[in-house]
């Protein structure tokens, strides 16, 4: 199992990069919300999904990423130069929390739901998590737990894509004003 910091180090995709983070405690949200804007890149990142090709990392793109306090989820919001949404990407987590370094982290569980700005939404990586479950990385509680918290957001974003868009945005104009 993987632990993913918020600041992506060692990241070789991006040469240059700026890193914001802070702690939120509103109605709609409560947890980490972190943002990269990415200065420079070696070379972008393009993703065919469902037949059409989706640039994911490229000069002057912004993840976002919402961490929420006591769930299993990680949601990292891709945009593009004009803060146009790319994709929503949810890692399913063992846990969420902040390093030593006051870094937020999440312990990756594999499973993955992909959201596109159209309103397809993707399950992926079932076959990581089988094998960790194979192989005794996890527990048959922690693979259960992954396909439920899966089922929820998959049915979220499929009945919610507006309040998702919604709470996206307005993280990251708070962590990240127009003209930043």
């Amino acid at each position: 199992m993987k632990r993913k910091l918020a600041s992506k180090p060692g990241w070789r995709r991006v040469l240059k990069k700026s890193f914001y983070t802070m702690y939120a405690d509103n109605s709609d949200f409560k947890g980490h919300v972190s943002a990269l804007q990415l200065h420079e890149v070696k070379e972008p990142l393009v993703i065919n999904m469902l037949g059409k090709d989706y640039c994911l990392v490229d000069k002057d793109y912004i993840w976002l990423e919402l961490q929420p306090v006591d769930k299993h989820y990680c949601i990292t919001t891709m945009y593009n130069p004009n803060r146009e949404i790319v994709q929503w990407y949810f890692d399913i987590t063992r846990q969420n929390g902040i390093d030593e370094n006051g870094i937020p982290f999440f312990d990756d569980l594999y499973l993955d739901v992909v959201v596109l700005p159209e309103g397809q939404v993707m399950l992926l990586d079932e076959d990581e998590l089988k094998a960790a479950l194979d192989s005794g990385e996890i527990d048959e509680e922690e693979y259960n737990m992954a396909y439920e918290e899966a089922r929820q957001l998959m049915n979220y974003a499929a009945h919610s894509r507006n309040k998702l868009e919604a709470l996206s945005n307005r993280y990251l104009n708070y962590i990240l004003p127009q003209g930043l």
